[in-house]
């Protein structure tokens, strides 16, 4: 493997850890009712990465620069994941942050 790309890869799935964190802490936050100032960064955070997506029509921006150091584009070519989590990543991770949000937004309005 490429020096270049495997520092893309490090650096995709350091940032991918950090991003299933949050997403966890949003479930976590929705679960005990705790609803403090990490959530909503966390939710603001994963809406810009929602958003970077769509902007670059759904790839991540460090896939693209992987390209460039890399003939072979198969899933999972641009970060140290499992070839089948890399390939349903956004399925998987998107259910679980919507399953976070909803349970924050029915426990807010349980409280009404």
């Amino acid at each position: 493997m490429n020096k270049k790309l495997a520092i893309v890869k490090t650096i995709h799935t350091i940032i991918w850890f950090l991003y299933v964190i949050l997403i966890l802490y949003i479930v976590f936050a929705g679960i005990t009712n705790r609803f403090d100032t990490i959530m909503l960064i966390a939710i603001v955070l994963v809406i810009i990465e929602f958003l970077v997506l769509i902007i670059n029509k759904g790839a991540c921006p460090l896939t693209t620069i992987a390209y460039k150091y890399s003939d072979k584009h198969e899933v999972g070519f641009d970060i140290f994941l499992p070839k089948w989590l890399a390939k349903h990543n956004k399925a998987v991770f998107g259910t679980i942050f919507f399953i976070g949000i909803i349970l924050i937004i029915i426990k807010l309005f349980a409280k009404y």
